[in-house]
């Protein structure tokens, strides 16, 4: 009589459950590319762990080549100059904090050899956190110029005390809860229209639905109207809370916390339709984390929910002003804190429009019923 081998056996169970592992969607995601995306996208962030500063440079200036301080200045690896088509965009980031100061660098008349210059520096209150770090980097330098110019003999650089303008407190919640709110309605969207439509295809419930005179139309949106009445009552209280309790910021109250809403209704419509496509392509229920997780993920860490998108290079900002949660948590923070109305939001609602008639149009080909 053979004599029954437990070691193959353990082999046997080993590769079977193996297999199992592979053969899930989602466990290969979440163990393989989901650190790898990680890693990207956090690596994207910078060669150094230095933070860098925002500043623009005056009109006026000497940017010429031979200007050794703004040469250090445009080459220093914790600046960033950036340059501004139109005075809204530089006063709007001034205002928030995005843009730590506006540098002028005024050559002065000097009947010696070197080149003197008179720094000035334009801020507001909201940078009061990143100011004296530009502060810092200035008179570093000027030291780093005064060295190489004239051994300290002289002093070719002036720098003037910084003209602070005093503007409405931006707080850290300003920036944090409108993407939060984003956050919230898309994956809670997602999972609840995607799962719910496809456990009421595969009982059948659907299909009965389609054989009674009840038109279609009416199905679906009964079914997206549930989820989008649920998650709005999500966002109020998010926006009361964060009101009254954190001091967020509602411009002109009412008027922008309606507003707010209404912009809310138009993602959850977008959200409505992706999640239906998502429960009507996958064969299986487990497919569907998988597929709201490729969707999701990026626009959580790429469309300026927890940090500014100005934290990653160029090409990749471009790749995020794409993205839908991005005009979402854009068009909201301009709401909130800025004044601005829905009507004043027209490229961020443009894009969003674009997305949802795509969505529709692709909703249209694949929508199974049973």
């Amino acid at each position: 009589m053979q004599r029954y081998s437990q070691s193959q056996a353990l082999w046997a169970v080993t590769k079977a459950s193996f297999r199992a592992i592979l053969s899930s969607p989602s466990a290969i995601f979440f163990s393989l590319l989901f650190p790898i995306v990680f890693v990207l996208i956090f690596g994207a962030f910078g060669s150094g762990s230095a933070p860098v500063y925002r500043i623009a440079i005056g009109t006026g200036s000497d940017t010429t080549v031979s200007n050794g301080f703004y040469q250090a200045l445009k080459n220093h690896p914790q600046l960033k100059i950036v340059n501004y088509v139109d005075s809204g965009s530089l006063k709007k980031d001034m205002s928030s904090g995005q843009l730590t100061g506006i540098i002028s660098i005024l050559k002065q008349a000097d009947t010696t050899n070197n080149h003197r210059y008179l720094i000035k520096v334009a801020t507001t209150s909201a940078s009061n956190n990143t100011m004296p770090a530009l502060e810092r980097i200035l008179d570093d330098l000027k030291l780093r110029y005064q060295l190489a110019a004239s051994g300290f003999k002289e002093d070719l650089i002036t720098l003037a005390p910084p003209e602070v303008t005093e503007v409405r407190k931006y707080r850290s919640i300003d920036f944090v809860l409108p993407g939060q709110l984003g956050f919230s309605i898309l994956f809670s969207t997602l999972f609840g229209v995607a799962f719910t439509f496809f456990s009421l295809r595969e009982t059948l419930v659907l299909k009965r639905f389609y054989a009674s005179p009840v038109n279609r139309t009416n199905i679906l949106l009964g079914v997206g109207f549930s989820r989008i009445f649920y998650q709005l009552l999500s966002v109020i209280v998010l926006l009361l809370f964060g009101h009254y309790v954190l001091n967020f910021t509602l411009h002109h109250g009412i008027i922008t916390f309606v507003e707010l809403i209404i912009l809310t209704i138009i993602m959850l419509l977008l959200l409505m339709g992706v999640g239906l496509i998502f429960s009507s392509i996958v064969k299986t229920d487990s497919s569907i984390p998988l597929l709201i997780n490729l969707f999701g993920f990026p626009q959580m860490m790429l469309s300026g929910t927890f940090f500014p998108i100005e934290v990653f290079p160029n090409w990749l900002q471009t790749i995020c002003k794409l993205l839908p949660l991005t005009q979402f948590n854009d068009a909201a923070r301009k709401i909130s804190f800025e004044g601005l109305h829905l009507t004043d939001c027209f490229k961020e609602l443009g894009i969003l429009g674009i997305w949802i008639i795509i969505t529709y149009i692709i909703l249209g080909k694949v929508l199974k019923w049973e």
